[in-house]
């Protein structure tokens, strides 16, 4: 583990915690850059929070920390060829990490993705396999060709967590060793909560700060397996049905972290939370007007904040971090949609309405 005094002079990035990331030989680390991405205070859902802009990273996601790590370690491995399936973000990050490393990478994704995100994949010159279905048929169709080729599953790897742990690691520097009170969160497969939460606790453990924060874990109404177990008080997530949602990169039915996301939360004193598709594009608009553009899945998690506000479970001393994950660059076509059936439905009642208005004015 890194201490404080050992930081002084180090570059910025995440490989400024080299020692907590897991890697033998540092001729081995792949890297353009990750990290150390701003932690900016602002006003949102009525009061004063700080965003993590982490869809500054490199490729547009937080998922490069883990990518970075993932690949440092394949490559020391001396790794080939793998397998990653991804929903678009960490198939981005594996794809350009792998073609930095040498490493020929196959990734898998759900045919309906967001365009930007599957043209990125193949721009990095990664071999792009569409899937036709749900997120848990591009999984399968993964796992089933990874008989033969390494399976460098982003949700599997204990290394990706590893670099996701960097999240927590820049939060408590950039606020002076002092853990917030709140950690708020998107959640699909639940990488990103967990290792905030093992980020924290190791800090805790060496003695770098003196808490870990509390975690709240936000999904979509549409696709909220942890929210579901978390409510009925289970230790895994919870079978649902799925349903369409904007927040693609989170729609996961079947987290295989489930167990650790729950006992992350648990051990946090955090919470669960749920947002529908309006509440989701809602919160995308209120932060385009303060000049951030992310993605709807990284909307999800300032989209809970007013709830968890109103509710009393954030209250008014707390201090708030919530964590921005995606870039809406990446969803062009997403967004598009979105705005195209908003003017098509406001056109439709106007339509409606003129007659009354004719009938008003005779």
């Amino acid at each position: 583990m890194f201490s404080i005094d050992s930081l002084r002079g180090r570059n910025c990035g995440i490989w400024r915690y080299a020692e907590a990331l897991g890697i033998d030989d540092p001729a081995n680390i792949v890297t353009i850059g990750e990290g150390s991405t701003p932690l900016v205070g602002a006003r949102f859902a009525g009061r004063e929070i700080y965003f993590k802009h982490d869809y500054l990273c490199p490729t547009g996601s937080y998922k490069d920390r883990g990518a970075a790590v993932m690949l440092s370690k394949l490559k020391e491995w001396r790794v080939p060829e793998l397998i990653e399936d991804s929903s678009g973000n960490a198939g981005a990050a594996v794809a350009a990490y792998a073609a930095l490393a040498g490493i020929k990478a196959n990734i898998y994704v759900p045919a309906n993705a967001s365009a930007g995100k599957l043209t990125q994949i193949e721009r990095y010159g990664a071999a792009l396999v569409r899937i036709p279905g749900s997120r848990e048929a591009t999984t399968a169709a993964a796992m089933a060709a990874a008989e033969t080729v390494f399976y460098a599953s982003h949700n599997w790897s204990p290394y990706f967590v590893a670099g996701l742990k960097t999240a927590a690691y820049e939060i408590a520097e950039q606020m002076s060793w002092v853990s917030p009170d709140w950690i708020v969160t998107p959640v699909g497969g639940g990488n990103l909560l967990v290792g905030l939460y093992e980020g924290f606790r190791e800090m805790v453990e060496y003695g770098i700060v003196s808490s870990t924060p509390r975690l709240a874990a936000v999904q979509a109404a549409n696709c909220a397996p942890v929210d579901a177990a978390w409510r009925a008080g289970l230790n895994e997530a919870a079978p649902i049905v799925k349903k369409d949602t904007a927040a693609e990169g989170i729609a996961t039915a079947k987290p295989v972290r489930g167990r650790e996301i729950l006992s992350s939360i648990r051990a946090s004193n955090g919470v669960t939370s749920t947002v529908g598709e309006d509440e989701i594009w809602e919160a995308f608009a209120a932060l385009a007007r303060l000049g951030i553009y992310v993605e709807p899945t990284a909307a999800a998690a300032p989209a809970a904040l007013s709830g968890l506000i109103a509710n009393g479970t954030i209250a008014e001393s707390d201090r708030v971090v919530v964590l921005l994950s995606g870039s809406g660059l990446k969803a062009t076509d997403k967004i598009m949609e979105h705005v195209q059936l908003q003017a098509a439905q406001a056109a439709e009642c106007s339509v409606r309405e003129e007659p009354a208005l004719k009938d008003t004015v005779r």
